[in-house]
């Protein structure tokens, strides 16, 4: 039954968000909102949207349930603004401008909703001289300066941490924080606005402390040499005998007691607090560590507050006893993912569908949402199998 397929849960039941289809952070966020209880429509165009996975396993869809509208064609921006008539949010990632030329931005659709949350996720933002220019994770992360620090080695280049810094830590989760914010801002005062998440701005917010450290003169504007960055030898990895690793996170001094202790490395242990000898000091840890298997140091530490994690792959995160016994992770439909978070006590969320298939909820979402154009004869169709 559809009710009990897609009965409202979580801190965020009641909620009408509208996806208008896109990929990276926007349909990250709008699972965000989803996994929160909310009732998430995506509308999804003719064709997909752009990056070719199988819908059936896209996970960020999941918890959503989809319609198929072609916002190009005649009537496809009258149901979209059909359905924002009935939403609390909305949340696009078109570039600037996209949405305006399609007839569903945020003038038309505060016009019809004036307490409408149109959120709104781009790289660049919606002003600036780089509004209107591609641009992709990497790039956002390199201007806002947070590439830059991210990395070993000083003389080398920087890391890339795949696309979670940017897309979505910087993109996603400040979207998310900032539509909910105006939620509550329209409940209270009954009036709707524009949430403007740039990816440059999230992410260079994300660099708070680390601007402050450097202010203080507590952080070099290098990367590879600093406290938190993997120039300190006993915060970062060590490779151990079976070509593993291992993290160690031993920043206070009675952590890094038991760290040496454990280790086996008490005769230099007083290296830590001299800058002149830290590269002795990584030398020892990285020797020590290279004399067994990451599985023989977990068990050396296991049980101590020596602060040292086995660093474990994508497939081996799961099974591990912690994240096993909090279920981090769970399966729904055959899919291993991640469970929603966070956890609530009196209104907990789960994952109840897995990827909404492109158009497969539309005769659904029109009779739930009072929408009928969305079924009009007018309107694209689920593509057949």
């Amino acid at each position: 039954m559809a009710g009990t397929r897609n009965a409202p849960r979580g801190p965020l039941s009641g909620v009408r968000v509208v996806e208008l289809a896109g990929i990276g952070p926007g349909p990250f966020a709008a699972m965000l909102l989803a996994d929160l209880g909310a009732d998430v429509v995506r509308v999804d165009r003719p064709g997909g949207a752009g990056l070719g996975i199988d819908p059936a396993y896209d996970l960020t869809n999941r918890n959503k349930r989809s319609v198929l509208l072609d916002l190009k064609a005649e009537g496809g921006p009258a149901a979209v603004l059909d359905l924002v008539e009935r939403a609390d949010i909305l949340v696009e990632g078109y570039r600037p401008g996209v949405a305006e030329r399609l007839g569903v931005g945020p003038d038309a659709c505060l016009a019809r909703n004036p307490a409408l949350v149109y959120g709104r996720m781009t790289g660049w933002g919606q002003d600036g001289p780089l509004a209107a220019a591609a641009g992709h994770d990497i790039a956002y992360l390199a201007l806002t300066g947070t590439l830059h620090m991210i990395g070993p080695d000083p003389d080398g280049p920087p890391t890339v941490p795949a696309n979670l810094v940017g897309d979505y830590a910087g993109g996603s989760l400040y979207l998310v924080v900032g539509v909910l914010a105006a939620l509550q801002h329209a409940r209270v005062h009954g009036e709707g606005q524009v949430v403007d998440a740039a990816i440059v701005d999230g992410a260079a917010h994300l660099a708070t402390m680390i601007h402050g450290m450097l202010a203080a003169g507590g952080w070099q504007d290098r990367r590879g040499v600093n406290l938190l960055d993997g120039g300190c030898p006993f915060y970062g990895t060590y490779e151990t005998s079976d070509g593993r690793h291992m993290a160690v996170g031993a920043l206070e001094q009675r952590f890094y007691d038991e760290f040496a202790r454990l280790l086996g490395i008490e005769d230099i242990a007083p290296a830590r607090h001299d800058l002149g000898r830290w590269d002795e000091l990584r030398a020892a840890v990285a020797d020590r560590f290279r004399t067994r298997t990451r599985d023989e140091w977990t068990e050396v530490f296991a049980g101590t507050d020596a602060c040292v994690a086995p660093v474990l792959s994508l497939r081996e995160a799961p099974a591990h006893p912690h994240l096993a016994a909090r279920a981090t992770f769970v399966e729904h439909g055959g899919l291993t993912q991640p469970a929603p978070a966070p956890r609530f006590s009196a209104t907990p969320g789960g994952v109840r569908t897995g990827p909404a298939q492109p158009g497969a909820d539309t005769e659904e979402v029109a009779r739930d949402w009072a929408v009928p154009s969305l079924i009009s004869t007018d309107a694209p169709q689920e593509p057949e199998a």
